[in-house]
């Protein structure tokens, strides 16, 4: 017998009501956005762009925004795409006619967006990568590690970047930042 009336279980958000940062930085949890891994070969690449409404970048190290949607190159045949609407990743891949690979990482994956003059000391913590703006401009994009977990490293703006985790690690990561925060605020 199914009770109609029963609840819905619904997914806690990763970082729920967490904050943190310093006088240099502040970290913010990002809101929840609809994601796609999608594995596409060259000659599918501008088909897949036009349905997504986004084009993918074939430049290493590069990203993509359009229409609420960022598309970041992460290899040869390899891209992140996140939408911030939350509208039909899969669905508008799928309608694109070209022989892809998308799988939904919406649910696998939050976001952790670090601001401020002590944003790049602050992710530097736990990530060995060169972020000075010669080396990561904005717009830049990396999957890269921090500390001990794969991040996808995204930079917003010259002192704004937008990590990237598995909601698995996220409290880890959250965590090393917050250190990070304070050390940058010193």
């Amino acid at each position: 017998m199914v009770d109609s009336g029963a609840d819905v279980a619904t997914r806690s958000l990763p970082l729920s009501g967490v904050h943190g940062g310093s006088a240099a930085v502040r970290l913010e949890v990002a809101a929840p956005a609809g994601r796609i891994s999608l594995r596409v070969r060259n000659e599918d690449v501008s088909a897949l762009s036009a349905a997504l409404g986004v084009d993918l970048p074939v430049k290493p190290k590069t990203s993509a925004f359009a229409n609420g949607r960022t598309a970041l190159w992460l290899g040869p045949d390899e891209w992140l795409v996140i939408d911030e609407g939350n509208s039909g990743l899969t669905t508008a891949a799928a309608n694109s006619g070209a022989l892809h690979s998308a799988t939904d990482v919406s649910h696998r994956n939050t976001a952790i967006l670090v601001e401020g003059p002590g944003a790049v000391a602050t992710i530097n913590v736990g990530c060995p990568q060169d972020l000075s703006l010669k080396a990561f401009p904005v717009g830049a994009c990396t999957r890269t590690i921090f500390g001990k977990v794969e991040i996808v490293l995204l930079r917003t703006a010259e002192d704004a970047f937008r990590v990237e985790v598995w909601r698995s690690f996220s409290d880890y990561a959250f965590g090393l930042l917050s250190q990070g925060a304070l050390d940058a605020g010193q």
